[in-house]
C-alpha cells in the first residue's frame, strides 16, 4: 500500500499505539503530523523519521486544537486515537474523574473531528478513523465512565459516518480489546496496587478476557487503519471494526 502525497494528522500520537500508527502509516509514504501534551514524547517517535512531525495541543481545549490544524493545514486522514483510562467502582467514581474521560475520550474526539471536517469541505476523499475500544460496544465493571465515553465516540462515529456519507469522506472507529502497551501495563499496576495480586497474575486476567488469550498488538490496530485508507475502502463508513481475539 502506498499513502504518497496523503497528509495524516493522529492525535496521542507519542506513545503506544498512536506511536505505532505513525511509523505505520509514515512506512506507506504518508506525509504524517503526530499531536499530543509533551514535546518531547513526540519527538522521540518523530526524530527518526524524515516524514513525520510533531505539533503539541491539549485535545480538550477548542482554542488549541483550531490552532493545531492551522499549523499543520489540512489533513486527508484523521485518526482521534488520544485517549486516557481509570478504573473506580461507580459509588467511587467522584465528579471529576467522569468529567476526565469524557473531555478527553470524547469530547477530545468531537473537537478533533469537527475542526478536520471544516477544513476538509470540497475534498473527493479523505477519511477519519476514531480509537474507541470494545469498551464502546460492551460493558466492564469498574469502568463505568471510560465506558459511556467510548459508547459516545462509537455514536459520533455513526452520526458523522452519515452526515458524510454522500460525499468521499468515510468516518469509522476501531476498537481494540486489551493492548500490550503502557497502558495496559498502568492498568496491571492499578491491579496490583488495589487488589494485591502478582504482576503475572493481573496480566493473565486480561489475556483471558480475549478467546484468543492474549493481549492485542498495536501493529494489528496499524493495519486495521491502514486497510481503511486502502484501495476499495469507499464503502466501509459507520463501522466499528473490533479487533479483539473474538471478545466482541
Amino acid at each position: 500500500m502506498s499513502l504518497k502525497d496523503k497528509t495524516v494528522l493522529i492525535t496521542g500520537g507519542g506513545t503506544g499505539l498512536g506511536a505505532d500508527m505513525a511509523r505505520g502509516f509514515a512506512n506507506a509514504g504518508a506525509d504524517v503530523w503526530i499531536a499530543g501534551r509533551s514535546p518531547d514524547t513526540l519527538a522521540r517517535v518523530a526524530d527518526p523519521h524524515d516524514n513525520i512531525r510533531t505539533v503539541t495541543v491539549d485535545v480538550t481545549d477548542e482554542t488549541a486544537v483550531g490552532a493545531m490544524f492551522d499549523f499543520t493545514g489540512p489533513a486527508d486522514i484523521v485518526i482521534a486515537n488520544a485517549g486516557t483510562s481509570m478504573s473506580a467502582p461507580m459509588t467511587a467514581t467522584t465528579t471529576e474523574q467522569w468529567s476526565a474521560m469524557l473531555d478527553v475520550n470524547l469530547t477530545g474526539t468531537f473537537l478533533t473531528f469537527r475542526a478536520a471536517l471544516r477544513r476538509m469541505k470540497g475534498r473527493d476523499w479523505g477519511r477519519l478513523i476514531a480509537v474507541a475500544s470494545t469498551a464502546g460496544i460492551k460493558g466492564y465493571p469498574y469502568v463505568s465512565a471510560y465506558c459511556a465515553a467510548k459508547h459516545g465516540v462509537v455514536g459520533l462515529t455513526r452520526a458523522l459516518a452519515q452526515e458524510c456519507a454522500r460525499g468521499g469522506i468515510t468516518v469509522n472507529a476501531l476498537c481494540p480489546g486489551f493492548l500490550d502497551t503502557d497502558m495496559t501495563t498502568r492498568s496491571i499496576a492499578n491491579i496490583v496496587d488495589k487488589t494485591g495480586m502478582s504482576a503475572q497474575d493481573a496480566r493473565g486476567n486480561l489475556e483471558r478476557m480475549s478467546p484468543q488469550n492474549r493481549l492485542i498488538d498495536p501493529s494489528e490496530v496499524t493495519t486495521a487503519a491502514l486497510w481503511l485508507c486502502g484501495e476499495g475502502s469507499h464503502g466501509i463508513t459507520g463501522q466499528t471494526i473490533s479487533i479483539s481475539g473474538g471478545e466482541a
